[in-house]
């Protein structure tokens, strides 16, 4: 699924180099007595601030791809995330969404169109979203892989929901209107907002590095947005 989702992004975007905290690039720890493993390659492009695809691995049981794509805030773009978690019995979770920042959570018109017009995805095992995850779309797949043809299938649904979003975006117009960029920006701070409740992800990353290491890698390599504008609390606190 990783070269997967970086030969799509070479194929639609220009990608230049994204500067990752030096010692966040490769990080190696333990959990539970085995050995844990963390690698992140994160790219820019004029539509997009961060591409970041992150790769883990807990010794020899578990294997965790990780996937988001942060728009810049002169393009109305949603936020595409993608979830893969495997282990010795076969992938246990598996999600693809692309996730509206609108005030009304809901997708722009062609997105809608695009996801609407994909055949119908069957799998036997779909799962719960978190509590809080108001912030991903009706179109969200979360499910549990039951064999390799469901697998596959999954395989081509983030190929279709990643080709469609960089097809978009490759021929979207930047905002112009600071009001209308502040809304991008507010829409991008409730999403990092929300991904930063994700208790599973925190718990496992505390163990091995300890709370504080946690909160800096959540919120400056994970979920990231930082920005002085006042506006911008206002209208998270509008949406919640």
């Amino acid at each position: 699924l990783a070269n997967c989702i970086e030969a799509i992004w070479r194929e639609h975007l220009d990608l230049s180099p994204y500067q990752v905290p030096e010692d966040l690039g490769y990080v190696e720890g333990s959990l539970e007595g085995e050995r844990l493993t963390i690698e992140n390659h994160c790219y820019q492009t004029p539509q997009f601030r961060k591409l970041h695809l992150e790769l883990a691995r807990i010794g020899n049981s578990l294997d965790i791809l990780h996937c988001v794509m942060f728009p810049n805030p002169t393009y109305d773009l949603p936020i595409f995330g993608a979830d893969l978690v495997g282990g010795r019995a076969g992938i246990s979770a598996a999600v693809v969404d692309l996730s509206p920042i609108a005030q009304d959570l809901l997708l722009p018109s062609q997105y809608q169109a695009g996801l609407a017009k994909l055949p119908l995805a069957q799998f036997v095992q779909t799962r719960a979203l978190p509590e809080w995850g108001d912030i991903f779309s009706e179109f969200c797949l979360f499910i549990r892989p039951t064999n390799p043809e469901e697998e596959e299938a999954f395989l081509h649904r983030v190929q279709a929901f990643l080709t469609l979003h960089c097809q978009i975006a490759s021929v979207t117009t930047p905002l112009t209107s600071q009001v209308e960029i502040d809304r991008v920006m507010a829409g991008q701070q409730y999403y990092c907002a929300k991904q930063q409740q994700n208790d599973k992800t925190r718990r496992v990353l505390e163990k091995s590095f300890g709370s504080e290491w946690t909160e800096r890698y959540m919120t400056t390599m994970l979920f990231d947005f930082d920005t002085p504008l006042s506006k911008e609390s206002e209208c998270q606190e509008s949406r919640i």
